[in-house]
């Protein structure tokens, strides 16, 4: 660990190997909180969400008070993300889409409208207090569908390369309170449709959610769903399924996957387009899974995929949270709660009067419309939450818990990149 003085300030500069310890460290701190404080569960608040802020907090501290000032590399970072989205990319599989039909196909189209509305939000309310519109869009679907992992990639590009001071730092606070907030609404909107409605359910008893787990676990194994942020060691039974010659097989597709990316991203750079580095890899990755199911010359394995996915992003998030510079938020914060509110307001009134009525205005669409608010705010994760809390009372909706993982574990991260990248190069 180097120590150099700028400024007048000490300053610590871990390196990459020291910037990866200290987020691995910090992301098992973040799962022993979990265990200790039961609303972060509740809420689906992800341990490297706990871990991070710890040391952001901590950090931030520091610097106010002309302590010692940090600065970490990012390089193993920038690989994880990119691994990440990779895994995401590699979970993109045609058939999924094909099974699920016009259904998916819908969803995801509602979905990529929230993404643009969501932006459309943000940008007015930026605008208004004189803001760059790009801090609009940080506001927007980057934290709210895109979730934590995409506000720390398009938050990274916005402040790096746009010049958006804060931007990564709005980015994780906002995808943090969406989380929080897609947890808490999504349940009790999807109670009022159904008393409001007076709507005919499976069943009228509590069951426990054991009951339906397995049907819900099957989609999401065969989606390759990811936990945002739960700790890999909950499902340890699952990995020892997993050979290590068969996680390196499918690790190595995911390699070579993000060598194919870096040479995409590369070219698209050169052309003037200018996206977050793993667009290139997430490309590579759909067209070799599609590539593979359709010849059937290689298999990629959905559940080996995920457990990479889950590792990489929990370091990932965990790294970039650490770096947080929280005192460029002080002049942000009147803005960011507008966003945050009108953002609420926006899903509610699309789960309601579009997506309930849209996929049948019956019990299975109020689901899908509580799913919806829990990963238009927060992350896959908080939808399934959502949506527990309505089938543990009412009984299973077998469609919404395929539809809505399918859409919101890699379906909505495809387009959303892409309304993202669309819409933020009108104001670049």
């Amino acid at each position: 660990m180097e120590r150099a003085l700028i400024n007048g300030m000490w300053q610590l500069k871990f390196d990459m190997l020291q910037a990866a310890a200290l987020g691995a460290a910090m992301y098992y701190f973040g799962v022993w909180l979990r265990s200790k404080i039961p609303a972060l569960v509740k809420y689906s608040i992800p341990a490297p969400a706990v871990g991070g802020l710890t040391v952001a907090a901590i950090t931030a501290v520091l610097q106010a008070k002309g302590v010692v000032s940090f600065a970490f590399d990012g390089t193993l970072q920038t690989v994880f993300m990119i691994c990440f989205f990779c895994t995401v990319g590699m979970n993109a599989s045609y058939k999924l889409v094909l099974r699920g039909g016009l259904m998916v196909v819908s969803f995801w189209a509602v979905s990529t409208l929230v993404s643009i509305l969501q932006n459309a939000v943000g940008i007015p309310v930026a605008m208004g207090f004189g803001l760059n519109p790009l801090m609009g869009i940080i506001g927007g679907s980057v934290p709210m569908i895109g979730g934590l992992g995409t506000a720390g990639a398009f938050g990274a590009l916005f402040q790096d390369e746009y010049g958006v001071a804060g931007a990564l730092s709005a980015g994780i606070a906002c995808a943090t309170f969406g989380m929080v907030a897609g947890s808490v609404i999504g349940g009790p909107l999807g109670e009022w449709i159904i008393k409001v409605h007076k709507l005919a359910t499976p069943n009228k008893k509590k069951t426990p959610f054991v009951d339906i787990a397995p049907n819900k676990e099957a989609v999401l194994e065969e989606v390759g769903e990811f936990a945002q942020g739960d700790d890999p060691a909950d499902d340890e039974e699952d990995e020892h399924k997993v050979s290590g010659p068969h996680l390196m097989k499918n690790l190595s597709w995911i390699l070579v996957a993000t060598g194919l990316g870096s040479a995409v991203s590369y070219y698209l750079k050169k052309a003037g387009v200018t996206l977050p580095p793993y667009l290139g890899a997430m490309i590579a990755a759909i067209v070799m899974r599609n590539v593979g199911d359709k010849t059937n010359w290689f298999a990629i394995d959905s559940k080996c995929v995920g457990m990479i996915g889950d590792i990489t992003l929990g370091l990932y998030i965990t790294m970039a949270i650490n770096s947080l510079q929280l005192w460029q938020l002080v002049n942000l914060a009147l803005p960011l709660v507008i966003m945050m509110a009108a953002q609420m307001i926006l899903i509610v009134l699309i789960a309601y009067f579009l997506v309930f009525r849209l996929f049948g205005a019956n019990y299975d669409s109020t689901v899908m419309a509580s799913g919806l608010v829990g990963f238009g705010l927060g992350a896959t994760p908080n939808a399934l939450v959502c949506m527990q809390a309505i089938t543990s009372k009412y009984g299973l909706s077998e469609r919404a818990f395929f539809v809505v993982p399918i859409v919101g574990a890699f379906l909505v991260d495809i387009s959303n990149a892409a309304v993202i990248a669309i819409m933020a190069g009108f104001f670049r």
